[in-house]
């Protein structure tokens, strides 16, 4: 989410590692930001002008910023091969990908999709909300983060890791509370006498088995508080899923394949049938017997008639 430190959060891990000696890959895509504190192995910004793609579109920032992911995620394959590449000679342990602040440039569109499964349908991948602490102390804040969250997990189906960040301004102590016992989220809500209090309450009920299955870390991208346990809680999630979602996106990889195996074959079929109608075969098409007029009959037939004239 815009403004929850997510790459200064980068940045923080990228030191991190980088101390701990892992072998890791760091790519950026966002194509808005001015500058990184990081080093990024692959930049979209190296391959789209995102101020061009503004002025020559006659776009405001947004869309500017979505029409550059898709740009790029033209060739996100290129990517995912020099990625490969990598990982094979330098066994990499983490690749690391900042997105567009802007949830629902990258979450809902077409080429967060395609950069997301092509990932996906390559190495084990985790999502990572971060989630500005501070500012979801406020309890209608919080459920607006938690329905994010909980959409992100439904487009995406892939496991999510909720990160609290700025922890050094803040403890998310109050945030595991309510996603834990309602009651004491009623009483924040209560507390703040918001109109939106009634359906908050409704919508916290809706959301209890999400927080069941939920992964939640806080940590502090200043001073580096709790990236250890980011990391174990990282690694767990790989590990879920190579269990689970691995399996459906095997399963959905193989009804696409037959999908597109009964494609073509009927393609194939109506391609033979088209080239034996125009030889003037006769052809079985839905259990019917068609014959196709040979060439000069109808033109025959009207020189007749007018002889007979």
């Amino acid at each position: 989410m815009a403004g929850s430190g997510k790459t200064t959060l980068m940045q923080a891990l990228n030191a991190y590692l980088h101390k701990q000696r892992a072998p890791y890959y760091l790519i950026n895509l966002d194509p808005a930001v001015l500058d990184t504190p990081f080093g990024a192995n692959i930049d979209i910004r190296d391959t789209v002008n995102y101020r061009e793609v503004m002025k020559q579109y006659s776009l405001g920032p947004n869309g500017a910023i979505l029409t550059s992911l898709n740009l790029f995620a033209t060739r996100f394959e290129e990517v995912v091969e020099l990625v490969e590449t990598r990982a094979s000679s330098a066994e990499l342990k983490y690749v690391l990908l900042d997105t567009p602040g802007q949830i629902e440039i990258f979450t809902w569109s077409a080429s967060g999709s395609i950069i997301s499964e092509s990932l996906a349908s390559t190495f084990p991948t985790v999502i990572v909300y971060v989630v500005d602490t501070p500012r979801s102390s406020n309890a209608v804040t919080f459920m607006s983060n938690m329905l994010y969250a909980c959409s992100i997990l439904y487009k995406a189906k892939l496991p999510l890791l909720l990160v609290f960040n700025k922890t050094d301004v803040q403890r998310h102590d109050f945030a595991v509370e309510w996603m834990s016992d309602l009651s004491a989220f009623q009483a924040a809500l209560q507390a703040e006498k918001s109109y939106m209090g009634s359906l908050a309450t409704s919508m916290a009920l809706m959301l209890e088995e999400f927080y069941a299955t939920l992964t939640v870390v806080g940590v502090s991208a200043r001073t580096g508080e709790g990236l250890a346990h980011f990391f174990d809680a990282l690694d767990a999630a790989a590990a879920e899923y190579g269990k689970t979602y691995a399996v459906e996106l095997e399963r959905k990889k193989e009804a696409a394949a037959k999908a597109e195996a009964a494609r073509q074959a009927q393609q194939a079929a109506r391609f033979q049938t088209d080239r034996l109608q125009a030889a003037g075969a006769t052809v079985a098409i839905d259990g019917n017997t068609h014959s196709a007029p040979h060439a000069g009959e109808d033109g025959e037939e009207s020189e007749g008639e007018g002889e007979g004239k």
